[in-house]
């Protein structure tokens, strides 16, 4: 699959997230047609996340964590999925029903 193909099917499956669901990297991968490719997804995502305005708080670890350090924008991402409804157990993973199937 060509990476330009592959980056913007990454970008649309990360548009279609519903709101209060999340994703994780390789799940997004998998669907864009590479299981094998979770760490292209992180770099299409720090790389077009905010001039293309793509909801990227909702791609979270295969652990269901959040993987940026907290000064690093782990907070940001985490309250942006709070405000959505997403509950954290004290572990701080998200809960697996909040994970979406992708349809």
């Amino acid at each position: 699959m060509e990476m330009t193909s592959f980056s913007n099917t990454v970008k649309e499956i990360v548009r279609s997230i519903p709101s209060g669901k999340v994703l994780s990297y390789g799940q997004v991968a998998a669907l864009a047609g590479n299981h094998r490719a979770a760490r292209q997804v992180s770099w299409i995502l720090r790389n077009s996340s905010d001039k293309e305005g793509l909801p990227w708080h909702r791609v979270i670890n295969s652990r269901g964590s959040i993987s940026l350090p907290e000064h690093m924008g782990g907070l940001i991402q985490r309250g942006f999925l709070e405000e959505e409804g997403i509950i954290f157990k004290k572990n701080g993973t998200v809960e697996k029903t909040f994970f979406w199937n992708g349809s």
